[in-house]
């Protein structure tokens, strides 16, 4: 490192030369040390992005178990106690490990592109959160198949969950899954929010924000309002279960409608730290395959606010039948219905943009399409659940299924394969095949429909939710079995996405920079990205700089002998000041193994907490320990 006193300034080389320098001191070690300390985020989310597409495949493995037990009648394929661990596992993988995580982190990746710097505000307490979300995922996964995988559902109520029915380790294995998330999922939020309010690009002001960072920022401050919520119920949990307090028990002034309202309150805005993201996804796709600027940008930036907002003030509307207040009720049948009005505005303004755009076919534009007719109908059975009268005849249904899969994987999933196909080459400098994405779209959107469409008659014929067989008698045979066939066609739609993404690493069409001749920012530098990500800063004059200026001005003026970032204020982006960016460091990894050890150990033993507070301690010292300069520093 260069002499603070005479430092080598990016306009003092030449472009090649500085964009080389730049890349050694902003790259990563290409060894296994490398990997484990590298703050990079661009490594980060695509670790983040595999590791919960993995835990996709294993929630859809048990998802498929489930179908084929339920395909026919009084079948013998697994037992209760296995069944109830699966649907257990398939809910907690599918929320906690994949659904948040995925959403969350794509905006990792795209974040600083998008807005034009070259690192994340906390890059090592960004590394630290990916450590500590693979150990919580690892963590509840080897419990299952060591025959310890929880079995009181995704939601864990109580009394169920509680000592006196939650026989061994399995619930306390889940309530220590949420603690990992909770210490993930925020730090990843609190990265985020500095990122995007500190260090945009100059001239990238409040009102030329990309609507997919919009949506990433609102995520992230309902993850830091809701996170406090589970973090307390859990932890009020595995007090009730290892030391003996009685929170949830009623027979010692305890109550277990407490937690129903503390995860609930979470549980409900965890769906839109989904599907808000997943609206960002639309906003980002939409623009460029019909050419032209998103229509109504305010009003969808107000509506992604107010969808934020609302979803606080919906958590009762999954406790209608728990015997609450009617009047209370009436309020969040209200608030229920009124959600519809945001994410109503929205679809208007993505289908007012398509209607006088040139379109393109292309698979991401296809996704988008049927993402609006799956959120559509699943938002239509979503008002009909928010009437207490109906949701009184249909809770713990079938029904009730059918709409949350339409609301999630219809409303998220589906956003997030078009993003896949739209971000790929971003990420790999190759295009998948778009004859195979089409293929896979189409077999994804009717082996959906297929799966969970007859879900809702199902329903409505009273098959329960969480039950392992039925008698043949009940005439749930047909419906079952269409839903498990259709499992399967939604199974192979990922299949096929496994082998265009395999097929195209090796043999793809090189992307360049900008395949799709989008406009914003992510798209102004090399696919893949540099290790620096923009060797000059950018200036921005529009929200779609790239259509308004093909060749953006730069700004110059930072260090190319360190690593260096711009901050900027928070309305205008005006450039404030230079600041040095982290060093890669084994410390978070470190930490977070301790952490990890320590939880693991308080399953067992409440001593553990206290004994493991010192090798937590060590290396939190070390990672905050003043070295002299601000890079090398936390």
């Amino acid at each position: 490192m260069s002499d603070t006193q005479n430092p080598v300034l990016d306009n003092e080389l030449p472009e090649q030369t500085l964009r080389e320098r730049l890349a050694q001191i902003w790259g990563t070690s290409p060894t296994l040390w490398g990997w484990m300390t590298t703050v990079d985020h661009k490594l980060i989310g695509k670790r983040y992005i595999i590791t919960a597409l993995v835990f996709l495949m294993l929630g859809g493995l048990s998802a498929l178990t489930m179908r084929l037990q339920l395909g026919s009648p009084d079948n013998k394929l697994v037992g209760p106690d296995l069944y109830n661990q699966l649907f257990t596992m398939h809910g907690s993988t599918m929320m906690f490990l994949f659904a948040v995580p995925v959403m969350e982190t794509i905006g990792v990746y795209l974040v600083p592109l998008m807005i034009g710097t070259r690192a994340v505000a906390f890059p090592r307490l960004n590394a630290f959160s990916y450590w500590v979300y693979l150990f919580g995922g690892a963590m509840l996964w080897i419990a299952f198949f060591v025959n310890s995988g929880p079995d009181a559902g995704w939601f864990s109520y109580v009394p169920l969950a509680g000592p006196q029915y939650g026989i061994g380790k399995r619930s306390d294995i889940w309530a220590q899954m949420i603690t990992y998330t909770e210490l993930s999922g925020l730090a990843v939020a609190v990265t985020n929010i500095v990122t995007i309010f500190k260090m945009r690009a100059p001239g990238m002001t409040l009102d030329r924000i990309p609507l997919f960072v919009w949506a990433s920022l609102v995520t992230s401050f309902m993850i830091v309002f809701a996170m406090p919520a589970v973090m307390v119920s859990s932890t009020m949990l595995i007090l009730d279960r290892l030391v003996g307090t009685h929170f949830f028990n009623w027979a010692e002034g305890g109550d277990a409608l407490l937690w129903q309202h503390l995860f609930w309150f979470f549980g409900h805005p965890e769906v839109y730290f989904i599907f808000i993201p997943a609206t960002g996804i639309v906003s980002a796709i939409v623009p460029t395959f019909s050419r032209r600027k998103i229509f109504g940008y305010p009003a969808l930036v107000l509506s992604l606010f107010a969808i934020g907002f609302l979803a606080f003030g919906l958590w009762v509307h999954h406790m209608f039948v728990t015997g609450l207040p009617r009047l209370g009720e009436s309020f969040f049948t209200a608030s229920s219905m009124a959600v519809a009005i945001p994410s109503g505005i929205q679809i208007f303004c993505w289908i007012a943009t398509l209607w006088d755009g040139k379109l393109r076919f292309n698979t991401p534009l296809l996704f988008v399409f049927g993402f609006i007719i799956n959120f559509v109908l699943g938002g239509l059975t979503g008002v009909m659940v928010a009437s207490v009268p109906i949701d009184t005849q249909v809770h713990d249904t079938y029904f009730v299924v059918a709409h949350f899969h339409y609301v999630l994987v219809g409303g998220a999933v589906f956003p997030l394969l078009g993003g896949i196909y739209y971000w790929f080459p971003k990420f790999y400098g190759r295009m998948l095949s778009d004859t195979l994405g089409k293929w896979n779209f189409w077999l994804a959107m009717a082996g959906f429909n297929l799966t969970f469409f007859p879900m809702h008659i199902l329903g409505m014929m009273g098959m329960p939710r969480r039950i392992y067989t039925y008698p043949a008698e009940m005439g749930w045979g047909g419906m079952n079995l269409s839903a498990t066939l259709g499992a399967f066609l939604f199974f192979a739609s990922f299949l096929l996405l496994a082998f265009n993404i395999a097929r195209s690493l090796r043999q793809g069409k090189v992307a360049g920079d900008n395949p799709w001749a989008a406009g914003t920012l992510e798209w102004a530098t090399a696919s893949p990205p540099l290790p620096q990500n923009f060797t000059y800063i950018p200036m921005v004059t529009d929200s779609e700089p790239l259509w308004a200026t093909p060749e953006p001005s730069v700004i110059t003026g930072l260090r190319a002998d360190r690593r260096e970032v711009l901050v900027s204020t928070l309305v205008d982006a005006e450039p404030d000041m230079l600041e040095g960016s982290q060093l890669a460091s084994i410390w978070p990894f470190i930490s977070a193994l301790t952490i990890s050890i320590t939880l693991l150990g308080s399953i067992f033993t409440p001593w553990a907490v206290v004994w493991g507070a010192i090798p937590i301690a060590v290396p939190l010292i070390a990672w905050f320990w003043p070295k002299g300069t601000k890079e090398e520093e936390s």
